[in-house]
């Protein structure tokens, strides 16, 4: 007889990988959860060892994950790309999904190296390095991901050294000015408009050899072809 289980994200990440794998178990009070809830069930196999086998409500379960998880990416890269529309409609150059390095000050001192991926990162279309103003906004379409993005405070500061001014970009309704740290702006995404519900700090910034050489290394958003936007 299964049980109702409040289903967390490390359920449906032990379900997903009981999938993917050859079901061997490890006997943990997860499992024990999914068997009693009906999700998982034991095979015993003639030479005595005992697999998992995800069961037809398992199944359904990991489907409608998926559907779920594939719903939100879209509607994350739907903002990502009004986002980035929007700044190349001010005069900037734009690049979506770009790996960069950022220095980070370690515990003696000396600058740690990470890599980071904005959102959208933007620059100013000028020839002139002080007017660069590179701009980071990361994107948040969902309340779980917005709360685990503010629990990393290294990727806040990453963005914060590679940038003259971070937003970020939240969906209504998932989140507050007052939740995001006060070094970041905070635009609001409305059906019709990009709300400023705090504007962003602005900081002196001239980009690093090292970002200069990632940005020609990589492809920036083409120019608009505000016709054919007009058209959708």
């Amino acid at each position: 007889m299964s049980t109702a289980l409040p289903l967390t994200a490390l359920h449906r990440r032990r379900l997903r990988e009981i999938w993917r794998s050859a079901g061997w178990p490890c006997q943990d009070l997860v499992e024990v959860e999914l068997l009693a809830a009906g999700l998982l069930e034991r095979v015993r196999h003639g030479d005595g060892r005992e697999t998992l086998r995800v069961t037809e409500a398992g199944l359904q379960v990991l489907a409608a994950t998926l559907q779920k998880n594939r719903a939100a990416r879209d509607a994350h890269e739907q903002l990502v790309e009004r986002v980035a529309t929007e700044m190349q409609r001010a005069g900037r150059v734009v690049w979506r999904g770009l790996s960069l390095r950022a220095p980070l000050e370690g515990e003696d001192g000396a600058a740690v190296w990470t890599m980071t991926m904005p959102d959208v990162f933007s620059i100013r279309h000028t020839t002139v390095e002080d007017y660069v103003e590179p701009v980071v906004h990361e994107i948040k379409v969902r309340r779980a991901d917005l709360l685990a993005d503010l629990r990393q405070s290294n990727k806040r500061a990453a963005y914060l050294a590679l940038s003259s001014q971070c937003w970020y970009v939240l969906k209504a309704g998932i989140g507050r000015a007052d939740e995001i740290p006060p070094g970041f702006g905070v635009l609001v995404a409305h059906d019709g408009a990009l709300e400023v519900a705090r504007p962003a700090p602005r900081r002196a910034m001239r980009l690093a050899f090292g970002t200069w050489m990632a940005l020609a290394r990589s492809t920036a958003e083409p120019p608009l072809d505000e016709d054919a936007q007009g058209q959708l």
